[in-house]
């Protein structure tokens, strides 16, 4: 089994839609995903891009991808990376191909001097957790995750009436 990892290029687009919406069946979450390849190919190629992609292949078929980009911690005063997604095909799971996707990005945050790694993981997908712990990822259960999505972030910016 040749396994490859390499830095998304144009020409992968299409393969990381296929891979974000089979992503999107495995989280339950299909009906949120709105990406197209115009916005992705910004996010990935635009002059600052928003984020990084490297995708992993078996024999030359794409098998998974994990799509990162820096955040900031300011207790540390460094930067880290944030890996927003990390999937692997599910034929191909259990067969070191996560484990090579996390240690690509790893080297990459040790040759930039980042702090540390971090990402999310629904809290039923048992088997990515354990997969994490055998790695030494600790989960940070003293923090819980807020978003506003794009409808609260309007009305968020909105005037208020009252005031």
């Amino acid at each position: 089994m040749p396994l490859t990892l390499d830095t998304a290029t144009p020409a992968d687009i299409p393969a990381l839609l296929t891979l974000i919406g089979e992503l999107a069946e495995f989280e339950r979450l299909a009906q949120e995903v709105v990406v197209t390849e115009a916005s992705l190919q910004e996010a990935l190629f635009c002059a600052k891009p928003a984020v990084e992609t490297v995708i992993a292949r078996v024999d030359g078929e794409v098998a998974g991808f994990a799509l990162f980009f820096h955040n900031f911690s300011t207790f540390l005063g460094r930067s880290g990376l944030y890996i927003e997604d990390l999937y692997v095909r599910p034929a191909l799971r259990g067969q070191g191909i996560g484990r090579s996707l996390l240690a690509h990005i790893a080297r990459l945050a040790a040759a930039r001097g980042c702090g540390r790694m971090e990402w999310s993981v629904l809290n039923w997908n048992r088997r990515a957790i354990g997969f994490y712990e055998s790695l030494g990822a600790r989960p940070v259960n003293d923090w819980t995750v807020y978003r506003l999505d794009r409808a609260a972030i309007d009305l968020l910016q909105a005037p208020r009436s009252d005031a």
